[in-house]
């Protein structure tokens, strides 16, 4: 098929990435793919894999930016015969929503996250004639605040490569990049680095000076920008000049997060960053600004995969139970930490892979390519 994929950027996040692979292995089965978005460093490795992509401004919802992507997207579906349109956010929905009342192609969204449920926002909210959630709790909050028919929703995962995302993968660049020991205890923590997004980095970075005195040769890497970097960067440079030495390393924003999540001992992160570090065989911590899992094994199984990783609807995450914790699971010998790495790697062969995610997309196509038939 003609496949045209809408977000509001290809920067650095999960939805991000989400949409990365999907538009890689729908393309790699054989479809013609285009990515519209405000571009993003993501931008070249679909270019790289022949995906097209598409200048839009679709990052915001100012009038004038939302009418040239409306033209842009018109112009660009009539052009190039697209035959599925797939919009990945609010805002994209809503412009291709207006423009699917007029020109009636197969139209399909996905919830990637719940939103702020307003008149206004569910005003400008379109879930098309079919839609995917990334979880179980998504979809019911969908059903719930949407009223989007059960049987319009399918329920998928965030799909992880596992040849990128390999305990094999050499990181031997990055740690000469920031310095770092390859002989050290690295506790590794990757998430986008926004108020709405880095509690954890903040909790972990407060503990920090109380975790160097307990684990010899420990390096904390955070990999992640964002709004709340500065603030970040102000308490670790404090740290760091404190000790004498650099305990906390801040990457900034980085595309080559498997190089990270495969260097650490153990890793610290929530959704899709915790999938990723799983597939590299790295004992999880899950953890975020919605909740906390913990130490992820396979008593954690199910909560993990109801909140699709995120921890929704759990116990908040606290400085004392994240430092007992990293305490508990870093102190734990080798072969108990690659036990548990190899476990997670196989729950993410098993329910997160990229294929799955790809084949509950094209079961979601399908349904709406059918009822085009139909009609």
């Amino acid at each position: 098929m003609r496949i045209l994929m809408a977000t509001m950027s290809m920067g650095i996040g999960g939805a991000e990435t989400h949409i990365l692979e999907l538009a890689k292995e729908l393309k790699k089965r054989g479809n013609e793919v285009w990515v519209a978005s405000n571009g993003g460093k993501y931008n070249q490795e679909l270019e790289e894999a022949g995906v097209h992509t598409v200048w839009a401004p679709l990052h915001n919802k100012l009038p004038h930016n939302m009418l040239k992507s409306r033209a842009i997207l018109k112009k660009l579906i009539k052009e190039e015969k697209i035959e599925l349109v797939h919009s990945h956010t609010r805002i994209s929905s809503f412009i291709l929503g207006l423009l699917h009342k007029k020109m009636g192609f197969p139209f399909v969204t996905s919830a990637h996250w719940t939103f702020k449920v307003t008149l206004l926002f569910k005003f400008m909210t379109n879930w098309g004639e079919g839609t995917i959630a990334v979880s179980d709790d998504i979809k019911e909050y969908l059903i719930k605040n949407y009223n989007v028919p059960t049987d319009q929703i399918i329920v998928t995962v965030n799909g992880i490569d596992t040849e990128k995302f390999s305990k094999n993968i050499d990181f031997s660049e990055q740690e000469k990049e920031f310095s770092l020991n390859h002989e050290s205890n690295k506790i590794v923590y990757t998430s986008r680095l926004d108020e709405s997004r880095a509690l954890v980095a903040k909790q972990l970075v407060n503990i920090a000076e109380s975790l160097d005195k307990s684990i010899e040769n420990l390096e904390i890497v955070i990999v992640g920008g964002g709004d709340s970097f500065d603030e970040i960067k102000q308490k670790v440079d404090a740290i760091n000049a404190k000790l004498g030495k650099k305990l906390i390393t801040l990457t900034g924003p980085r595309t080559d997060t498997n190089k990270f999540a495969a260097m650490g001992k153990i890793f610290i992160g929530v959704s899709r960053s915790a999938l990723e570090a799983m597939a590299a065989e790295k004992p999880v911590i899950v953890a975020g600004n919605e909740g906390y899992i913990g130490i992820f094994d396979d008593s954690k199984l199910e909560k993990g995969i109801e909140t699709n990783f995120c921890c929704r609807g759990l116990e908040m995450p606290t400085e004392e139970v994240l430092e007992r914790d990293i305490l508990d699971l870093i102190k734990k010998d080798d072969q108990f930490l690659a036990n548990q790495g190899v476990y997670n790697r196989n729950v993410v062969s098993k329910y997160y892979s990229v294929e799955k995610m790809t084949n509950d997309c094209e079961t979601a196509y399908n349904n709406v390519l059918k009822l085009h038939k139909k009609a």
